[in-house]
């Protein structure tokens, strides 16, 4: 990069990140294949639903932390399956016994079945409960730049608006508003659900967020690793393309060679 598009690092909650792309472990054939695509992804953090995965609390099942070493990723545990800020607290709270303290969680309380939209309601709730009992909470939330706001206000170290539903793969469906919740935070933001393309990760970063978090794209493609690797790079374009800048829009075309000393039309 040039010094004028020189970055920086990621940081939340005081922990600094390389790479800008954050992964899950769900819905891989096995841990093996988990393993392996994380590792292509170049992502250093990587999330977990406590509710639903081993990480010690079932000691007759594989552990996923045997395919995760701790010097190369953060852990993320999530409250995945939890529809009410009571569940999720009582998540987080097992996640911080089971790994000896860890206080990084990222809260996300749903609302139904169908859709895994976000409760608001209780997401508020949760965290304030959280926030209070020293965590550093990353929030799933919807696009409304007014809920990201207060989320921010209470304390979450970032902010994480759904693209579109989880693993629906329909990309980014309201650009503007993820785009108002950039520029309205000083905490990073996240796009967190919906990402089913490489263009669409890219896309999330030319919209100025500071990373993308995304499970389903990878380990639902016919070749997960090819794909890992696939958005690591598209994360990274997107990146560089946000502090490049975008040339301006113009309503006429505008030739890219030089008009001066072309040949005249006869």
């Amino acid at each position: 990069m040039t010094e004028q598009t020189l970055d920086k690092p990621l940081v939340i909650a005081g922990r600094q990140f390389t790479s800008r792309l954050m992964v899950g472990t769900g819905r891989y054939k096995d841990y093996d294949e988990t393993a392996r695509a994380l590792y292509e992804s170049g992502a250093e953090v990587v999330t977990f639903a406590v509710r639903r995965t081993s990480i010690g609390q079932n000691p007759d099942e594989p552990n996923l932390l045997d395919f995760l070493p701790p010097n190369r990723y953060t852990l993320l545990p999530n409250t995945a399956g939890c529809y009410d800020a009571r569940s999720a607290v009582r998540t987080c709270k097992l996640a911080r016994e089971l790994l000896d303290g860890h206080n990084l969680v990222k809260l996300e309380v749903l609302g139904d079945d169908a859709t895994l939209y976000p409760n608001v309601v209780e997401t508020l709730k949760a965290a304030e409960v959280l926030i209070r009992d020293g965590f550093d909470v990353m929030v799933y939330t919807s696009d409304d730049p007014i809920v990201a706001l207060e989320l921010e206000k209470i304390g979450c170290c970032a902010i994480m608006p759904l693209g579109s539903l989880i693993g629906s793969g329909l990309g980014i469906q309201n650009p503007h508003n993820i785009r108002l919740i950039v520029e309205r935070a000083s905490v990073p933001v996240l796009v967190d659900a919906g990402i089913g393309a490489a263009h669409e990760a890219a896309m999330a970063m030319e919209l100025g967020c500071d990373a993308v978090l995304l499970n389903s794209a990878i380990a639902l493609s016919p070749d997960p690793i090819a794909m890992a690797r696939a958005m690591r790079l598209a994360v990274q374009a997107g990146r560089e393309a946000f502090l490049a800048g975008r040339m301006p829009r113009r309503q006429l075309a505008e030739p890219s060679s030089p008009l001066a000393g072309r040949i005249a039309r006869a």
